[in-house]
């Protein structure tokens, strides 16, 4: 496995298990916090310990969105459609989801700004612009959902 590979995944298992809460991760799949920790830390010495299936689908479960499931899609270049949670379902429909994309790409582009005025990003910068990329990322699958409802 390339390790732009292993560390994308990583980064995914990682919001993942804070997505749900490390606490009640490792209470709902029955690891330790420690094992979890290690299934997306970037060191050395756990580069090669992925979170197995059935971890991702605990944790998928009962978290707010499909992490993992997204991550392993996008590397096989597939569009996955995500149907739970909308919250412009109703009135509305791509009306709304055009508004909340603008909103949230605004949101982007301000974390970018500022992550760039010292010229560099740091990693808590990074993972800001990740969770803004990862919001945008919900409104396209619910604009694409309410697109696919009016051409039925």
């Amino acid at each position: 496995m390339v390790k732009a590979t292993q560390t994308y995944l990583k980064k995914h298992s990682e919001a993942l298990v804070k997505d749900v809460g490390i606490e009640a991760a490792a209470a709902l799949c029955g690891k330790s916090k420690a094992t979890l920790g290690r299934y997306y830390s970037t060191d050395a010495e756990h580069a090669d310990r992925f979170m197995p299936l059935d971890v991702v689908a605990a944790l998928e479960a009962a978290s707010r969105f499909p992490h993992v499931t997204v991550a392993l899609a996008d590397l096989r270049g597939i569009t996955l459609s995500y149907d739970q949670d909308r919250r412009n379902t109703g009135a509305g429909g791509v009306n709304s989801d055009v508004v909340a994309l603008s909103q949230r790409f605004a949101m982007l582009m301000g974390e970018y700004n500022q992550s760039i005025q010292d010229g560099r990003i740091t990693i808590n910068e990074s993972k800001r612009l990740l969770a803004e990329t990862l919001a945008i990322q919900r409104v396209l699958l619910e604009m694409k959902l309410h697109l696919e409802e009016e051409v039925k």
